[in-house]
């Protein structure tokens, strides 16, 4: 029956587009082998990251040591030389989040231009369109990682202020400095102490880089209802649901439409909570509470607390109550 299996029709005109993408076995056709290529080459490192993300342990008794012990030379040589590794792990990060937002660039560019509406790129072009939903998944995935693992921000903060004293001493720290530089010039070092969303900053980044004269936002914003809306009727029919092969395909449904509300919020001007959005937000909150509380709570805690409208007036008391 091919890729897409589209519904022929409608009962609920604020569902949005309802059909079937093939997250598990989608393959490029040749107008959109050139583009997959390239982003694949970047998806192919993101589970590395991913694991190296979860292994981080940081140096926290090492630092300890240090602040306990501050005239003690070799707690503080013991304590920068544990560090050091270890931002450079965050470096590593940083500079993958480049070439994800640069990849979105090129793929939102495809899944985008005319004359083709973002629903019938969707539906023509299902391997690009799983590409993006797999560097949504990532970056849920990469954010919920970062923000419940304190020792990324504990051993930043120590790194920045003791590269700080270092410069004050007129030590030589060129090697270091260039990663903070690098993160000053782009106005995302906040993101890596803080509880925002690193990753789901470059995106936006990408989103924001990809609007041109000739493709507005709303080109972009569209894509991104539709693919939300995609990945809702998926999970709550259970006849789409029933074609899933592999279970992982369920939370990763969740998280590219948690992901793209989250984004879409951020980058369209009334947000994705506002009823003139083309969001479908009860039903979609539904969505994640019908599902395994604890498999869920850090999608429901992303809409909490990392999207922009959610407080708005805009936002009816039903939906702030539903995210209660």
């Amino acid at each position: 029956m091919g890729n897409l299996l589209k519904v022929l029709t409608c009962t609920d005109l604020e569902q949005g587009p309802n059909f079937f993408l093939d997250f598990e076995n989608a393959q490029p056709t040749d107008s959109e082998r050139e583009i997959y290529n390239q982003v694949d080459i970047v998806l192919k490192d993101a589970e590395g990251i991913l694991d190296d993300l979860q292994s981080y342990r940081g140096a926290g008794h090492e630092i300890r040591e240090a602040i306990q012990n501050p005239s003690d030379e070799k707690l503080q040589e013991k304590a920068w030389g544990a560090v050091v590794p270890l931002v450079g792990k965050l470096k590593k990060f940083y500079e993958f989040s480049q070439r994800l937002e640069a990849a979105l660039h090129g793929l939102l560019g495809a899944l985008t231009s005319t004359p083709y509406t973002p629903t019938q790129h969707l539906e023509r072009e299902q391997a690009l369109a799983k590409q993006f939903a797999e560097i949504l998944h990532f970056t849920l995935r990469f954010d919920e990682l970062k923000m419940t693992n304190p020792a990324i921000q504990n051993d930043f903060s120590y790194y920045r202020r003791t590269l700080s004293r270092m410069r004050i001493n007129n030590v030589p720290v060129t090697r270091h400095e260039t990663f903070l530089m690098g993160l000053n010039n782009r106005n995302t070092f906040p993101d890596v102490q803080s509880t925002k969303l690193l990753q789901s900053q470059f995106l936006m980044n990408g989103i924001l880089l990809s609007e041109n004269k000739s493709l507005p936002i709303e080109n972009t914003t569209d894509c991104l209802s539709t693919m939300a809306s995609v990945c809702k009727v998926m999970l709550e029919t259970p006849e789409y649901r029933s074609r899933f092969a592999n279970e992982d395909t369920v939370s990763f449904c969740l998280r590219v439409m948690v992901g793209v509300i989250i984004l879409y919020d951020h980058v369209h001007p009334v947000g994705a909570f506002a009823k003139t959005s083309k969001f479908d937000m009860k039903g979609c909150i539904k969505v994640l509470k019908d599902q395994p509380p604890n498999s869920v709570e850090g999608l429901l805690n992303a809409l909490r607390y990392t999207t922009k409208h959610l407080n708005d007036e805009s936002t009816s008391k039903q939906i702030r109550s539903m995210l209660q």
